[in-house]
């Protein structure tokens, strides 16, 4: 009887099939079943789990699902279905995209089988790929306009704090697809060794082929976990280096890059977790042909893995932040759709309790092969403020080579040796390296560092124990207030509500567009979002400005955050103008009414405490300014970070950020401050 294995690789025809290689398995997947297209991410079916009596998997390399041992270990994933997400399904969140009509395909799996891989590397023969490079679709001068253009106009003009543009590579591969797409990944698996999927997955017209370096999201025994990665050494030709390394890892540019990742990230988890998300890391991620830098963000949720899915859909590694307007970015610049580009492969299964388990890694590093050869592999660069559209342009040429030497499309990278030939050190080994990937949390909020999970209060990376306010009878400060945090589109308001309940509060997050009366709630935050303040043709803006003017005429309690901060500015008589350089993803050291602290800016415009002037920075520019109002300014250029009133305040930069070191302690002040008429009146 031939196994299943040699019957996929020896068919012209084989039936549908995966073979993956996971950062977490024990062996190489061999997944054998039949197909079926969804229209959404709740219609995934997942089979009932297997009862102990009827468990048909071992995990252990070399053993077939269907024909278990008497003894199966206990503590293992039953996969039931890999579901292949193409991006047109962020539309289920209500962002855009080109529809490109790619399908939501679902492999139901009939058969499991665990393969060591020295057996697959056996079984597909080691053969020329016949294939023809066709180049990318948009040159490097066309792409580089691109990244110019992204920058000044959409950075430049408040629209985000980055954006991910794609272009593709074409080529034509010349015989069978699955067998093609057989011997491309025998290449990747020797070629790719730490990414976190090696893959191919052949499912009816659908055949992928990749080695991703980024998980998603996964969720095991409750456990969710996210892994942003960002940040690229590009080693030269002859190979990395320590120095080259540190140069990297000391570059502001590709840190700052990191760190909006995991804010962004964070927003995502503050939503799907129920007592947020704590940051562990950072780390190194190494690939064939560059290196990464990453955090692994995990939290416990009690949601079903498909809504986690879409909930998270997409990283902002691919798409960028905020994410909903990074969809309305990435319409604008991308002429066609997607099709499963920064979407994900999540394989879901059942533990042998029969909780529900996800694995689901972000499909980059991947060509996608038609049935009649044609081949594509998307890549996109991150484009942020100090972006270099040259430097942009070479990392795209960069993240295809893994999977364009595959296709012997590309030279292989040299290999960095000793100088007796031995294979060079893991770069973590390298002098310094370690201790630059520690300082990099010096500066982080502690808040987000720490295991918030059954009272936790684990500490990482030698950062300081963490403790949130308390006040002295030891109740949570602000207990049982209520809070309204309003969306502007942008999930910082997920983030934000998620501190406010660990202070006590009672908090709930509204759409702009679908708040009505605030009255009943002891505190509105008027939230971030992107775009221009002073844009009164943005319904956003209008919807905005209408409610901060009627919080403040009330005279009920008002916190405003960065976007709704300048508005706030601008209503009280404050000019606000665009920056010279925007700020997104920086932090900065300040003065806050006498307090020296490290926060978090994500914007492009600012108020002003006057223009074109170093007055002193309690100089009120209007009349409309209300007396006893406090003003936390720049004192060379008149930037406004913070405006206090009676039963108001206002913040330019993020206090639920990772880069505010204090966040918690200075939200915990504010809204204190902002309350205190509230809970005289108690």
């Amino acid at each position: 009887m031939t196994d299943p294995l040699t019957a996929v690789v020896e068919s012209d025809t084989p039936e549908p099939f995966a073979l993956l290689r996971r950062a977490d398995g024990t062996g190489i997947d061999l997944l054998l079943g039949e197909t079926i297209d969804v229209d959404r991410l709740g219609d995934v079916p997942i089979p009932p789990p297997r009862t102990s009596a009827h468990h048909s998997t071992d995990d252990r390399p070399g053993h077939r699902t269907d024909d278990p041992p008497a003894t199966a270990p206990t503590s293992l994933a039953v996969p039931r279905v890999l579901a292949l997400v193409p991006y047109r399904q962020v539309t289920e969140r209500g962002f855009a995209c080109h529809d490109d009509g790619t399908p939501l395909r679902c492999l139901m799996v009939r058969e499991h089988a665990v393969l060591t891989p020295d057996d697959v590397l056996a079984a597909i023969p080691d053969t020329p790929v016949e294939v023809t490079g066709h180049g990318f679709d948009i040159d490097d001068d066309a792409y580089g306009e691109i990244v110019g253009a992204v920058i000044r106009d959409e950075i430049g003009r408040g629209e985000g704090a980055n954006f991910v543009i794609r272009r593709d590579y074409r080529a034509r591969l010349h015989g069978s697809v699955p067998h093609a797409a057989l011997r491309l990944f025998r290449r990747l698996l020797l070629g790719e060794p730490n990414a976190y999927w090696t893959f191919v997955v052949h499912a009816g017209d659908v055949t992928m082929v990749g080695a991703t370096p980024e998980r998603h999201v996964s969720v095991a025994d409750g456990t969710v976990v996210m892994n942003p990665i960002s940040g690229t050494y590009r080693p030269p030709r002859e190979g990395a280096s320590g120095a080259g390394l540190l140069r990297f890892l000391a570059d502001a540019k590709e840190t700052e890059e990191l760190f909006m990742a995991v804010d962004e990230e964070l927003k995502m988890m503050s939503r799907v977790c129920h007592e947020g998300g704590q940051v562990v890391g950072p780390f190194l991620k190494e690939m064939g042909h560059l290196v990464h830098t990453e955090y692994l963000l995990q939290g416990r949720s009690r949601m079903d893995v498909r809504d986690v899915l879409r909930e998270t859909m997409f990283a902002p590694t691919v798409t960028g932040s905020p994410v909903e307007n990074a969809a309305r970015i990435i319409t604008r610049y991308e002429q066609n759709g997607r099709g499963y580009y920064a979407g994900v492969a999540a394989l879901i299964g059942h533990d042998a309790g029969g909780r529900q388990v996800l694995d689901a890694p972000i499909l980059i590093r991947t060509a996608y092969i038609d049935p009649d050869g044609t081949v594509r592999v998307p890549v996109g660069a991150t484009l942020v403020r100090h972006s270099i559209s040259g430097h942009e342009v070479h990392e795209t040429h960069v993240k295809a080579a893994g999977v364009l030497t595959a296709l012997g499309l590309h030279a292989k990278p040299v290999e960095p040796a000793t100088d007796d030939g031995r294979a060079a050190a893991p770069l973590l080994e390298y002098p310094g390296v370690g201790e630059a990937l520690t300082l990099r949390n010096a500066t982080l909020a502690p808040f987000w560092l720490h295991d918030h999970s059954d009272g936790g209060s684990a500490t990482l990376h030698g950062s300081a124990s963490f403790d949130e306010p308390q006040p002295p009878d030891g109740r949570p400060p602000l207990d049982g207030r209520s809070a309204v945090v309003i969306d502007v589109e942008d999930g910082w308001t997920a983030m934000f509500a998620h501190l406010l309940r660990r202070l006590g509060m009672v908090a709930e997050v509204r759409r702009w567009s679908e708040v009505g009366d605030t009255v009943r709630h002891d505190l509105m935050v008027a939230g971030p979002g992107p775009g221009d303040p002073r844009d009164t043709s943005d319904p956003r803006i209008r919807r905005m400005r209408y409610l901060v003017t009627r919080r403040l005429a009330d005279q009920r309690p008002l916190l405003a955050v960065c976007l709704s901060h300048q508005m706030l500015a601008d209503i009280l008589g404050f000019p606000v103008v665009p920056l010279a350089q925007p700020y997104q993803g920086t932090q900065r050291e300040i003065d806050l009414f006498g307090r020296r602290t490290r926060v978090g800016f994500y914007n492009t415009y600012t108020a002003r405490t006057m223009l074109d002037s170093r007055a002193p920075v309690d100089v009120p520019t209007s009349a409309d300014v209300p007396a006893g109002l406090r003003i936390a300014a720049d004192a060379d250029t008149g930037d406004v970070h913070a405006l206090r009133g009676d039963g108001f305040a206002s913040v330019q930069f993020h206090l639920e950020s990772i880069l505010s070191t204090d966040g918690i302690d200075l939200l915990h002040d504010l809204v204190s401050d902002v309350l205190a008429p509230v809970r005289a009146q108690h």
